[in-house]
């Protein structure tokens, strides 16, 4: 079974950048005749809240995206918890006791000879009484993934061949010092548990991908990685990135602001690819969707774009669409005779 997810963290409101990913994991899954996963990644007890969750479901739905399954981190701690203890049983997973500054130290010392700000594994030689000695200072130990040898390489699914050398990585963090996982290491477990085949996502994941096929074969050694697929990130049309804090893009203020439903998706689906937008369903979208259309090049979201497409939305609109949406008493012959020169409803 082909199973696509996607994974917000309900942070802030959904963006067009985390939007632009629901809606091309959801055609891709339709696409191929799959499946798709909404995984709440809420992890962040700090800035993980309720209300930014209802907010995804709400916007998701509003888009037209439904999910087939839904999972939440915060539900699966227990599992997390199972797979660091075969990690530590392998000797993959060990305890660290630098602090910030230390390893800052350290980095800037390694910059100064001119080498790559690599984790050096000080604490891979740490003997059971140098940690007992550390904990009975009141230190607590955070836990580090004993990277492989050597390069994971695989085919991405949008920018061809990729190859990361792990000696040019640092072991990454996978557990704090107050027990509570990080991405790197949840998103595996889940990948892996849940059956995903096919993860697409943002370009600057494209290192961290290559962490995360290692880990993979740490914990399933068996088992086949899932496809990988990553977009080129957009920025808005001065180059700057897009960001869920910058509420212009919010998908709930283009709600407000009068953009259609229709109009955003469509736009979304095609931005950065060999195809131009058209108003679409999506069942129509799905229909010729291919992640090979997708450049290699970051592309930019421009307003005046999705607004000209919402003009085209709004022109073909029959009146049945939006009868519920006009003021009292605007029957069927006045829709027809104004839709034509709409920008907005």
């Amino acid at each position: 079974m082909v199973k696509f997810r996607f994974a917000p963290s309900p942070t802030g409101h959904l963006h067009a950048g985390n939007a632009r990913l629901a809606v091309v994991n959801a055609l891709a899954a339709r696409a191929m005749g799959g499946t798709l996963l909404l995984r709440i990644d809420d992890t962040d007890r700090e800035r993980s809240k309720p209300e930014y969750e209802a907010g995804i479901e709400q916007d998701l739905r509003w888009l037209g995206i439904g999910w087939d399954e839904m999972a939440r981190q915060s539900d699966r701690m227990d599992r997390y918890a199972a797979a660091a203890e075969r990690l530590k049983a392998a000797g993959l997973l060990y305890p660290c006791f630098e602090s910030e500054e230390e390893l800052a130290a350290k980095r800037a010392l390694r910059a100064k000879r001119h080498l790559p700000p690599v984790y050096d594994r000080a604490m891979l030689s740490l003997t059971a009484e140098q940690r007992a000695a550390a904990e009975a200072g009141g230190k607590r130990p955070y836990f580090r993934f004993k990277l492989s040898d050597g390069a994971v390489a695989w085919n991405d699914l949008v920018l061809g061949r990729r190859e990361v050398a792990l000696g040019t990585v640092s072991d990454p963090v996978l557990i704090r010092a107050d027990g509570t996982p990080l991405y790197t290491f949840t998103s595996v477990v889940d990948d892996l548990e849940l059956g995903v085949t096919h993860v697409i996502r943002g370009e600057d994941h494209v290192t961290n991908t290559a962490v995360q096929i290692d880990l993979m074969r740490a914990l399933e050694p068996r088992r086949a990685v899932p496809a990988f697929g990553h977009l080129p990130l957009i920025s808005d049309v001065t180059g700057e990135k897009l960001s869920k804090r910058a509420g212009s893009v919010s998908v709930r203020q283009f709600r407000r602001d009068g953009i259609e439903a229709m109009a955003l998706v469509s736009y979304l689906a095609r931005l950065g690819s060999r195809r131009d937008p058209e108003p679409l369903t999506l069942e129509e979208l799905a229909g010729t969707f291919d992640l090979g259309d997708f450049s290699r090049g970051a592309p930019r979201f421009d307003p005046k774009q999705l607004l000209a497409l919402n003009r085209r939305v709004l022109h073909g609109l029959p009146f049945e669409a939006v009868a519920e949406r006009l003021p009292e008493g605007c029957g069927a012959e006045f829709w027809m005779a104004v839709r034509g020169n709409l920008d907005l409803l």
